[in-house]
């Protein structure tokens, strides 16, 4: 297998992978959507809300909102050994006390130690107007995508076969005249092989190959060399998601491999 690092920076990442088969990077991608472990919020009292909103709603929005996730510090409320109270290194808790006429943002939750900031500060919560207040304490805890979408880390994890698309040489004349209708700088023809200069219009020379019936050219996808392509929801960078998402993939592959040597 090989791979290729074409973006991992911030919460967007990019990897041509070949001599691989489609089945492994699917693994990959199911990962990220259920396995990947991340900080949420899960439990709410509310102390005081005046707002337009039931305690639900807020409740609800708050368990979107990306926490800051580091889970070299962090288990499992179950597995912790406080057993279940809810101790540091289980359980991180914010305060969020406003009053008066404006919104409530993300960043107002007032986290309990400075590492746990939240880093994306703008998502509304809920507007007040001027004799509206909203008081409360949440407590954050580690889970998974496959418990609630609010553990999903990832978001979208997608991959794509490369395309190759040939032509028939015994009519160059007639690929040479297709190309002439085609929208400038679509495609390029090199030796009996055509590119799209830009993958996402990919469509567009699907639509004149059928309008046109050029059954003389052929688009075909290789399931060995594929880019996939991530982002995640702030929660932790896309570096992080994929050394974590690689490692759980590698337990999971070990655990099964011990499970057939006991067959």
């Amino acid at each position: 297998m090989k791979v290729k690092t074409m973006e991992l920076k911030g919460n967007k990442g990019v990897l041509k992978i070949e001599d691989t088969d489609v089945y492994f990077v699917n693994s990959l991608r199911r990962v990220m959507l259920a396995e990947l472990p991340k900080l949420a919020i899960d439990d709410v009292i509310v102390y005081d809300n005046t707002s337009a909103l039931f305690d639900e709603m807020i409740s609800h929005r708050l368990g979107l909102i990306p926490i800051p996730t580091d889970l070299q510090i962090l288990a499992f409320r179950n597995e912790c050994k406080c057993d279940g109270k809810g101790c540091p290194s289980c359980t991180v808790r914010y305060t969020l006390s406003k009053e008066g006429e404006g919104v409530v943002y993300s960043g107002d939750l007032q986290p309990e130690h400075p590492s746990f900031a939240i880093t994306e500060t703008m998502i509304p919560i809920v507007e007040l107007t001027k004799d509206q207040r909203v008081i409360l304490e949440v407590e954050a805890v580690l889970g998974r995508g496959r418990d609630h979408a609010k553990w999903q880390v990832v978001l979208a994890p997608r991959y794509r076969m490369e395309t190759v698309i040939t032509v028939d040489k015994k009519r160059m004349n007639d690929v040479k005249a297709f190309i002439e209708e085609l929208p400038k700088d679509l495609v390029e023809l090199k030796g009996d092989k055509l590119e799209v200069k830009d993958i996402s219009k990919m469509p567009v020379l699907e639509t004149y190959i059928e309008k046109n019936k050029a059954y003389y050219i052929t688009i075909k996808k290789d399931p060995t060399k594929l880019t996939f392509s991530f982002e995640t929801d702030g929660s932790m960078s896309a570096k992080a998601a994929l050394q974590e998402s690689i490692t759980i993939l590698t337990k999971k592959y070990e655990e099964f491999r011990g499970h057939l040597k006991d067959i």
